[in-house]
């Protein structure tokens, strides 16, 4: 069997020991939190749970940095290995730039996660479907399509992408949207509890992101700090824009924008139907709309779950394919569910 090494094994580092070993590898995992490392062990993230680092590396031919970046610099500065290495940082400039000469290092990003963090939150299932950006700068070939290999046997899609465009695109759709959310939470909040009351799901769905762990955000922003600085000056510009907009009446200009924002955020998935399945206050009513799924035999593409506000049940909306929402429907009705 094929010998992974895993240094960090947070939610990505987790995931990604649960994936290799569910498609035949055997992981070695290290993190300097013991805590963290015996919670992946228990959740069979990892075979060989190790007390440092060269003992992880013993034998292994792949190699997962899955710390933080700082931790990520650090370790490569010492790394004497002949094994392919890789790692999961959100900024690859510094990553790249601190390769050892020698090291077999393709920098890597795989973009998923969710708001939780540690081990307790990994999942076998977190990079399918997902992109995961495989950067070749310095990189020998044959290493970026073991890699890729790699990367597609967990269900992920590979793209290759050098680390400078990389650092450029990602501070746009991810760390600038971390920044907007948090700044749009504190708006909210200072300006009372009635607002904070009152939020519904395009509030929520726009600052999800704000919920997510904080601890590693300050150091990735810093490490991204002129590409981040433009993202900003850019969008603080759109919204001046914005703002003339409203101000001098200029409707059709406004609804130009809107318009033309609605279509290039249908463009980038695809076609979805949604189906609001009202959900009462009772034990299995989850469990009920589960197994009306399995029935239907329907992919669900994303789905969200509105709470009423006082508490006892919701709106549980299923996206699905349009082709797909007719058979949802029926097998939701059959189920005795009311439709919203």
């Amino acid at each position: 069997m094929r010998r992974a090494a895993i240094f960090g094994t947070g939610l990505i580092g987790a995931s990604l020991g649960m994936a290799l070993r569910r498609v035949g590898w055997t992981v070695a995992g290290w993190d300097p939190d013991g805590a963290a490392l015996e919670e992946a062990t228990r959740r069979s993230a990892v075979d060989y749970p190790c007390e440092s680092q060269e003992a992880a590396l013993e034998g292994s031919e792949l190699v997962v940095l899955a710390g933080p970046l700082t931790a990520t610099l650090e370790t490569l500065s010492g790394l004497r290995t002949d094994a392919l290495v890789t790692d999961v940082a959100g900024v690859k400039g510094p990553v790249v730039d601190a390769r050892p000469a020698g090291l077999r290092l393709v920098a890597g990003h795989p973009m998923a996660g969710r708001e939780q963090a540690g081990p307790a939150a990994a999942s076998p299932s977190l990079f399918k479907g997902a992109a995961w950006v495989i950067c070749p700068d310095h990189a020998v070939a044959d290493d970026i399509e073991t890699l890729e290999s790699i990367v597609e046997s967990v269900g992920a899609m590979p793209y290759r992408l050098p680390a400078a465009e990389h650092d450029r695109v990602i501070a746009d759709i991810s760390h600038l949207p971390q920044i907007l959310a948090v700044s749009l939470i504190n708006l909210v909040t200072r300006s009372g509890p009635v607002a904070g009351r009152l939020v519904a799901g395009s509030f929520r769905d726009l600052t999800r992101v704000a919920a997510s762990e904080p601890r590693w955000w300050p150091e990735v922003l810093a490490a991204n700090e002129a590409n981040v600085n433009d993202s900003i000056g850019r969008l603080m510009s759109l919204l001046g824009e914005v703002r003339a907009e409203v101000g001098h009446g200029a409707s059709g200009r406004l609804t130009t924008r809107i318009e033309e924002a609605r279509s290039r955020r249908q463009a980038m998935a695809p076609p979805v139907v949604r189906v609001g399945v009202v959900l009462q206050d009772r034990p299995g009513e989850i469990a009920s709309v589960g197994r009306a799924l399995e029935r239907s035999g329907v992919d669900v593409r994303d789905l969200q779950l509105r709470h009423a506000l006082h508490g006892g049940g919701g709106i549980l909306t299923l996206s699905v394919r349009p082709s797909e929402a007719d058979a949802l429907r029926s097998a939701l009705l059959e189920a005795d569910f009311s439709l919203e």
